[in-house]
This record gives C-alpha cells, structure tokens and sequence, in this order.
C-alpha cells in the first residue's frame, strides 16, 4: 500500500535540510508526497522562497500564511497548528516529518500526535540554546520517530526517555547537497546574484530571542564593525524571529557601500556554493557551525545563539561588543584552519532514510509513546 508522507517546511534553512528527503521519495513508487509549506517562505521581505520550492516541481504542494501584522512565536504556533489541522484532514498522511526547532515544526509534532498519525523529527536531540532548544526538545517528546545526525544527539533523546527503536541516525540531510555534483559553479551563482567580488565573506546574524532587549545594540555593533572593516562581504537578511526588525535597520546603513551586497534570500545551492568559495563566514548562523566546517572555511561565531555548539577548535568565538568582533576581523585571514571532521553524515542521508521507512518496523511503532526509564 502506498504511504502519504507529508513534509511541512517554514523556512529557506530547514527546506534546505528535508529537500533531499523530498526529492528521493517523490521518484519512490511506494509514497505519495506531500508537502506543507507555510512562515518565511510566504514573505516577500524574505524573499519569497515559495518560489524556491516551486522550482522542485514536487507533486502536490500546498501554502498556508501563518504570519499577521502582529504576530508573535506563540501566535505563529496557533496559527500554523490551525492550518495544518484542516490540511491533514484533506491528505490524510500516514507521517508528517518535520525538522529542527521553529514552531513551525512543534505545530507539526502537535498535529500529528493529536491526530494519531506518526510523526518524525528530522535533527532533534541536538543542542540550540536560546528558545530554540526549548522548542526543539518539546518537538522531539511529541514526535514518534527520529532521524538524527549522530550517536551523540541519538543519546541525548535516550536520556529523554526516548525508544531506541525509534531513533534512525541519518546524518545531516543538507550534507547530501552540499557535496552534489550538481552544485552551480561560483562564477553562474555571481552572475545570477550581480555580485561583484573577486573575494568576499558571508554575513549571517540572526536575532537572538531571549536577548531582545539587546539586540539592537548588538546589530548596531555588528554592523559599525563591518563598516570599519575592509573586507566585500556577503549579507543576507536574518530570520524572522523577534528583534529581526533591529537587524533590518542596522543593514540599512550598508546598502550604499560598494563592499556589500545585501539578499533577502538565496537559492540554497547556489548559497553552498558562494559559502563553500568564501574567505570565512561571520555571525551567529548554524552555518558556521555546520556547513561552514565543512568546507575548511574560517569561522567567527558572535555571541550566545549557538553558544554549546561551537565546539570546533578553529572556529574564532567572540562576544557582541565592537572591540571583539574587530579583533577577530584584523586576524581572521591568518587564521590557522586546523583539521575538522564533522560528525554530521557523509552525504547519504537520503539513502539512510529512504531505508527506515521502506523498513516494515518503522510502520509498527506504537503511536501510544512510551517513557524509557534509565536506571543508573
């Protein structure tokens, strides 16, 4: 019998990581796909990354607008949980995958789980900081089966009561991409996007919500920084989480200056190819802390957003004032890069999932969950 598998995607970063996932059941006979597409990808000061779906060409697509003119984190989760319950009404899935932790994706473990339809999380048990790890870890104890990067994370969702037999490890999805033959060459991706650099960097800093208050002093910072600099650099917009709209301003100040080229959005493989080719990457993207070691790429990591995952001896962490970021900038291109091998997969995730759910097993987990007591 064939299964309903329905993937529900909020952002250009988490698509990024599920489009592999997508893309190797969409040409499977034994699934229908579907997919839920909803948050950034519908705003236009985002850049509009609906049509970065579009141009997948996956079977059945649906948009549902979970933003208002006021909308906060909590009100986005009614929202969404809203939207979504009356379209699994329509497709009836016999999964929802859902990845990471936006509330987009707790919306999705919500449904599911209330509606008695098995739910998997794409790179939970992984560690955040800020509300994100929140989200992520309650995203996880709604969900029934987990697709994880790496033993450690596995372990993580074992000592949070998890079923072993629930835990799939897949690696990261987006690394499946990121060595594809089919990434554009640097010099199509600078034509398309009219970037003129012979040399750049990429900027990436997002909002930190559970330090609001402050981060309109620390783009201000940020961004007098970069203008003190001398490097071409990369920009592109911030999610839209709370205090995005600070960050927006403070980028104001960049748009006359022949060093920046500032995007809503990119194509995600034509990002991994201006990222791969990059002198470094500065800001507080899990970027710099995923794709970017990757690549060998120096990294600068600001402030508290990926502040337990940071673990890599070459990546140049700094606080938020002017001062450190400055210093880190006057050293960045003699900074030594030490030899890094990430613990995220080797390029067949798609493959390790494709596996797991043609695996009968998968099929018979309990949608009851179970709490796996740990005795020490």
């Amino acid at each position: 019998m064939v299964k309903k598998i329905l993937f529900l995607t909020g952002t250009r970063a988490d698509f990024g990581k599920i489009k592999s996932l997508i893309q190797i059941l969409e040409n499977y006979k034994d699934f229908e796909v579907f997919v839920f597409v909803t948050g950034m990808h519908l705003q236009k000061e985002y850049g509009f990354t609906l049509l970065e779906i579009e141009r997948c060409g996956f079977s059945n697509v649906h948009t549902f607008e979970n933003h208002t003119h006021e909308t906060t984190m909590d009100l986005t989760l009614a929202k969404t949980i809203e939207g979504l319950s009356a379209y699994v009404k329509n497709c009836l899935p016999d999964m929802i995958v859902i990845h990471g932790d936006r509330v987009e994706a707790l919306a999705g473990a919500i449904v599911g789980s209330l509606n008695n339809i098995l739910v998997s999380h794409v790179e939970g048990g992984e560690v955040s900081g800020t509300i994100d790890e929140l989200i992520r870890h309650s995203t996880s104890k709604m969900s029934h089966v987990h697709f994880v990067s790496n033993e450690l994370a596995k372990n993580r969702l074992m000592q949070m009561g998890e079923l072993s037999e629930s835990v799939f490890t897949i690696g990261s999805p987006d690394v499946d991409i990121m060595f594809s033959n089919d990434l554009p060459d640097l010099e199509t991706v600078k034509d398309y996007y009219e970037i003129p650099f012979d040399a750049y960097a990429v900027v990436m800093f997002h909002p930190v919500t559970t330090e609001a208050k402050y981060m309109q002093q620390y783009a201000d910072d940020f961004v007098a920084s970069l203008l003190e600099d001398t490097h071409n650099y990369v920009v592109i917009f911030p999610n839209n989480d709370l205090g995005s709209n600070v960050i927006l301003q403070a980028y104001e100040k960049l748009k006359n200056n022949n060093r920046f080229r500032i995007f809503p959005s990119l194509r995600f493989e034509y990002f991994l190819t201006l990222l791969k080719k990059a002198q470094f990457i500065i800001g507080n993207s899990s970027a710099g802390i995923r794709e970017a070691p990757y690549y060998g790429l120096p990294i600068i990591n600001i402030g508290t957003r990926q502040q337990n995952r940071a673990l890599h001896a070459d990546i140049i962490n700094v606080d938020y004032t002017k001062e450190s970021i400055e210093e880190a900038l006057q050293i960045i291109d003699t900074h030594a890069i030490l030899p890094s091998k990430s613990d995220y997969g080797t390029g067949n995730s798609a493959q390790l999932f494709l596996n797991s759910l043609l695996n009968n097993d998968i099929w018979r987990l309990n949608h009851q969950k179970q709490f796996k007591d740990i005795y020490l």
